[in-house]
């Protein structure tokens, strides 16, 4: 008998048939009789439709891919996701279980569209909001096929796995959303599923991020960090009072919390803060190494130091360890620890996450382009920035291009993914630029983001601008590698002047602004030092800003400020960025345009013959700024291009919002 299939269909009184050879079918409990089924389609229920129900109903199912479209899942086209509540079988023996049929029905019943009972209009309205805020995204699938690993390997990644479970977490309760989790409505699973995308409660959708009733849980709480204590965040302007408190350094570290009362402040290890989280976590890195033979010695050396920082909180000495793995002697990549800043109000505590990949072999071709001109990179940025920076010896790995099995923690976003990573940010191995520079190659490849990308394109840009559009994703990732290599060149995080660091001098958030935009500029100035050097031709030159520009809208559309009114560092730099790109003629928008699809009107054209010429303007002036700490410019930039555009950011937003936003999945086989 040949695989069963799973017709989607609609019709009124109809169970699911489960058609195949003997035409058997499973009626599962009919949905009430009233209010009858809408029309959807009559052929039944698009693939897309249905992975955004699923969402909404906080399930952990996924259907792949429908390339006949004749909305019919086969067992095959069926995921059991991962980072949910519990982790299902839908397929046994090719063939639906039992449970796969229940979840369908319970898709088909919700897309009826039965009001709720028994609850308030306010209750009605927030959870329609939060319907609103998950269909923003688009359920995006980061698939993994481990079933030809070693049995060792295969128990190695269930460990990690478990790692990445500990790494959420830890997140969980920096974020301060641990606390808040029993106050999700328990009959409401769109709530539970953002409290579960979202790390906690608030709305993070374009649409619906800045709306105060947008919420997972009733009255809209607002999380409390738990990296500060609760009274000093209540008052305001409290990482400005830290910056000014006589311990401010130590308070202020990255890898510690703050506890306390009034003035009576202290720092704690997060070694310490979190020991519930990271002992156990310290076993399972344990577990994991002795799992790895003498061939992943690197790696095996790495995950002992990490497990050991989880106890010691000497994340320094991991660092070490950590840059001795690469390509050339690991199949896999592993960050695991606390890192980026961006998630919490002063942008100075390090989130615990984990990143699990595989390493992709195209890394080590990018790696023999770019290794041999890392230091010309570091001594041209250095020479356009002048006085008082001076050009370092820099020895950082150039790239590692990475296939995402799991993201954990404080790396997994609600909508989007992080496609590259300069690390450690501190430390020694920081600022001798020995740091490792990661690129994701599995993200946003799929006929979805493909499609949707191209449709944002044609939305925005001009005809003549089109025509340096490609689907190809190499010149974006080149983009990616450029701007991630940047943060260890020119005045990054450890550099000083006046014996002040960028985080002491700005401020957190500003600084972190300021070191995006660096990298990011880097990345448009750089490309032209590629062209020049004959590592790109001028094809992918062109194509690769083109894929930055949309990038930039991209980040626009998304806003500047969180509903907390935290600075969002991307959409920021981007918004300088184009100011300042369109300022100087290089850029430049005609409302009366249509764009490239021929409907909308207003377009964005580039023009490449001003692009480089603005662009090394630009970078000058940004490294500039972190060379001489000057915040008062620093402050400008923002004033000028962000808080009083010139730009027409409620349109980019409009165009670029149009499509669901991909929201990373994961699923794999073992």
């Amino acid at each position: 008998m040949g695989r069963r299939k799973l017709a989607v269909t609609f019709a009124l009184g109809m169970g699911i048939a489960l058609s195949g050879c003997g035409g058997k079918k499973v009626a599962p409990t009919a949905p009430p009789p009233s209010p009858p089924a809408p029309a959807f389609e009559a052929f039944g229920i698009p693939r897309i439709e249905f992975n955004q129900a699923a969402v909404r109903l906080n399930l952990p199912v996924y259907w792949v891919s429908d390339a006949d479209n004749d909305q019919i899942i086969d067992p095959a086209e069926v995921a059991a996701l991962r980072f949910y509540p519990t982790l299902e079988t839908w397929v046994e023996g090719n063939e639906f279980t039992p449970a796969f049929v229940a979840v369908f029905a319970k898709i088909r019943d919700s897309l009826q569209a039965y009001p709720a009972q028994g609850i308030s209009p306010e209750e009605a309205a927030r959870r329609a909001l939060v319907e609103k805020d998950l269909n923003q995204g688009r359920p995006t699938l980061v698939y993994s096929d481990l079933r030809g690993l070693s049995a060792a390997e295969k128990a190695f990644a269930l460990h990690m796995q478990k790692v990445g479970e500990l790494m959420d977490a830890a997140h969980l309760r920096q974020t301060g959303a641990a606390a808040l989790v029993s106050q999700v409505p328990a009959d409401h699973p769109a709530s539970a599923s953002l409290f579960r995308r979202h790390f906690g409660p608030r709305c993070m959708a374009p649409a619906t991020e800045n709306d105060p009733r947008c919420s997972a849980i009733p009255g809209a709480p607002k999380p409390l960090v738990d990296v500060y204590p609760a009274d000093l965040q209540a008052t305001e302007g409290f990482c400005e009072t830290l910056a000014k408190h006589k311990q401010a350094e130590a308070l202020l570290a990255p890898f510690y919390t703050v506890r306390g009362q009034g003035n009576a402040l202290v720092p704690e290890p997060m070694s310490s803060a979190y020991k519930e989280q990271l002992e156990p976590a310290a076993t399972e890195l344990e577990a994991a190494a002795s799992k790895l033979d003498d061939r992943e010695s690197a790696l095996r050396d790495y995950l002992v130091a990490a497990a050991a920082a989880m106890r010691n909180n000497d994340w320094f000495a991991a660092d070490e360890a950590w840059v001795k793995t690469s390509a050339r002697n690991s199949k896999w990549y592993v960050r695991v620890g606390p890192d980026e800043t961006y998630w919490e109000p002063c942008s100075r505590k390090a989130g615990f996450h984990l990143t699990f990949a595989r390493i992709n072999a195209d890394s080590l071709a990018w790696q023999e382009k770019l290794t041999p001109v890392q230091q010309k990179l570091e001594d041209t940025l250095a020479a356009l920035i002048g006085k008082p920076y001076k050009a370092r010896k820099v020895a950082f790995q150039l790239p590692d291009f990475i296939d995402i099995v799991s993201n954990s923690g404080n790396d997994r976003s609600p909508l989007g993914g992080t496609m590259g990573q300069s690390l450690p940010n501190w430390g020694k191995v920081a600022t001798e630029g020995r740091g490792r520079t990661m690129v994701v190659t599995n993200l946003y490849v799929d006929a979805d983001s493909l499609a949707s990308r191209r449709q944002q394109a044609r939305s925005i840009l001009s005809v003549a601008a089109m025509q340096n559009y490609t689907d190809d994703p190499k010149p974006g990732l080149m983009s990616i590698v450029l701007h991630e290599a940047a943060h260890n060149l020119g005045p990054s995080h450890e550099y000083k002047y006046n014996k002040k660091t960028d985080d002491q001098a700005f401020g957190g958030p500003l600084a972190t602004t300021l070191e995006e935009l660096k990298a990011q500029t880097a990345a448009l100035y750089l490309n032209e030092v590629m062209l020049q050097e004959g590592v790109i031709d001028a094809t992918m030159s062109k194509q690769g800003l083109v894929s930055d520009f949309l990038w930039a809208l991209g980040h626009i559309s998304r806003g500047m400020y969180t509903a907390t009114k935290q600075p969002k560092p991307y959409g920021q730099l981007a918004a300088i960025q184009l100011g300042f790109l369109m300022d100087k003629g290089a850029i430049t928008f005609d409302p009366e345009a249509l764009a490239a699809n021929g409907t909308d009107k207003g377009a964005f054209e580039l023009h490449h013959d001003k692009i480089s010429a603005a662009v090394t303007e630009l970078m000058q002036l940004v490294g500039r700024i972190k060379a001489k700490t000057d915040k008062a410019a620093a402050q400008q930039l923002i004033k000028q291009y962000v808080d009083n555009p010139k730009a027409p950011l409620p349109l980019i937003t409009e165009r670029m919002t149009k499509t669901p936003k991909a929201s990373f999945v994961y699923a794999f086989d073992m």
